[in-house]
């Protein structure tokens, strides 16, 4: 099973620390936030990963090299040295390496959490959607939005005061955060029409007006952490030194 890992990410808040590197190489009690990522996800069963890069991309480059000779997985790299190409446009660079007959996972790098990677692929393929989306109720400026039978209708972001529709308004929705990890169907990359720099919330959005089925899987019963910041980097720290 594949997974692509976003790791392109500049980490301008968490800077001086990430000024001489990526903060895909960041350590949390010790690990480097690309490789939690990568054996948390090696552990539901992957063994074949991509990863974007951009901030350092040698540095991720030889880190990648690592992984794969000590984990004994395959491990490639999708380069976005001249330009990053935001989630849409990474995953769209990164498809060719991702083409298979099997769904794959997507997570962030720099999300720190013990989801049941198993469960979550478990309900993804009950349902079959075209993807599988982790989300809970948390505060958060942006968030999407589901009905009631946890299909994707629409995405709020309140810093730009925008709610922006699949088909039209719909009452009764469930607004949830993203965790950054989803489960797509091997069929999703030949569907992403967007080009250039975009995010896959964009794609998301379209495919679901044109009655594609995104689902949402509740996230809730686990930890999780956006190593955003020097206080969430903090914050991922105490609680993985905790669970030693």
């Amino acid at each position: 099973m594949k997974a692509l890992l976003f790791a392109a990410g500049v980490g301008s808040r968490l800077r001086p620390l990430t000024d001489a590197g990526p903060k895909a190489l960041l350590p949390v009690d010790g690990v480097p936030l690309l490789e939690r990522a990568l054996v948390h996800l090696k552990e539901a069963g992957c063994d074949s990963f991509v990863v974007n890069a951009h901030h350092f991309a040698d540095q991720v480059a030889g880190f990648c090299g690592s992984l794969a000779s000590r984990y004994g997985v395959k491990v490639r790299v999708s380069r976005e040295d001249d330009l990053l190409l935001e989630t849409g446009g990474g995953l769209k660079k990164a498809a060719p390496l991702l083409a298979g007959d099997e769904p794959f996972f997507i997570r962030n790098a720099d999300v720190v959490t013990d989801l049941d990677l198993t469960a979550m692929l478990a309900a993804h393929r009950a349902a079959s959607p075209l993807a599988t989306l982790a989300v809970r109720e948390r505060a958060s400026s942006r968030a999407f939005l589901f009905d009631k039978d946890g299909r994707l209708v629409g995405h709020v972001d309140a810093k730009k005061g925008s709610t922006r529709w699949a088909h039209g308004p719909v009452s009764g929705t469930h607004r949830r955060s993203f965790d950054g990890v989803h489960i797509a169907s091997p069929l999703l990359p030949g569907r992403i029409t967007e080009d250039g720099v975009f995010s896959i919330v964009d794609s998301y959005l379209r495919l679901a007006g044109e009655c594609a089925d995104i689902r949402a899987f509740d996230a809730s019963r686990w930890s999780w952490f956006d190593v955003g910041t020097p206080e969430k980097l903090a914050a991922a720290e105490s609680w993985a030194s905790r669970r030693k």
